[in-house]
């Protein structure tokens, strides 16, 4: 079986990798059940005290894989509400919930689910390259991974409407600057950040 999160304890931080960079780390359904597994373990052990959540190769999450379904051409279109009910709104919930600091270290394109994935970490921060992008509106549909809950609150009514909206991409700089995430740093520096702020925590 394919590996599609890594994960690694030390220091009382787990750091979990999404890992199907080929791809821009985005979810299929595997990859969803790995990282539900993941976060079950977060929950249990008492000695892991903060979460710290990035992605493998040049992106962070490209969100859901629109190409992982296998579609029959002659058959009824695939239902993405039913990704969201069973997948993305659970592991939205779950994040919330954990009773220990989320760090997202986003270390490239982080888009759709994957940019509201990141930006409802407890602290994000993202490398110069980062791009967030709320894609939605490109394929006819509203933010979802929790997207119209937190983007009025990281940036503001107006802010959320256009990003919503337009779909244009954000870039880390002006995601700083508007204050929806904690921090901004060179692209080689930001794994050491991220692992130095998670163990501070921890």
């Amino acid at each position: 079986m394919m590996e599609f999160i890594l994960s690694h304890v030390e220091k009382g931080v787990m750091t979990l990798t999404l890992n199907r960079p080929e791809r821009l780390n985005s979810f299929n359904d595997e990859m969803h059940a790995q990282l539900a597994e993941c976060l079950k373990q977060v929950e249990r052990d008492d000695t892991i005290r903060c979460l710290l959540l990035t992605g493998a190769g040049r992106g962070f999450c490209a969100g859901q894989d629109l190409n992982d379904r296998n579609v029959d051409p002659t058959g009824p279109a695939p239902d993405l509400g039913m990704s969201v009910e069973r997948f993305y709104n659970p592991l939205v919930r779950r994040l919330a919930k954990l009773p220990k600091p989320v760090i997202c270290a986003v270390n490239g394109v982080a888009a759709g689910a994957g940019a509201t994935l990141a930006l409802g970490g407890d602290i994000v921060i993202a490398a110069r390259s980062a791009k967030f992008v709320m894609a939605f509106s490109k394929l006819g549909l509203i933010p979802d991974c929790g997207g119209t809950w937190l983007l009025p609150r990281v940036a503001g009514r107006a802010r959320a409407m256009g990003l919503a909206l337009l779909g244009n991409q954000l870039s880390a700089e002006q995601a700083h600057e508007w204050g929806m995430i904690w921090q901004v740093v060179d692209d080689e520096t930001l794994a050491d950040t991220a692992q130095q702020l998670a163990r501070h925590l921890a």
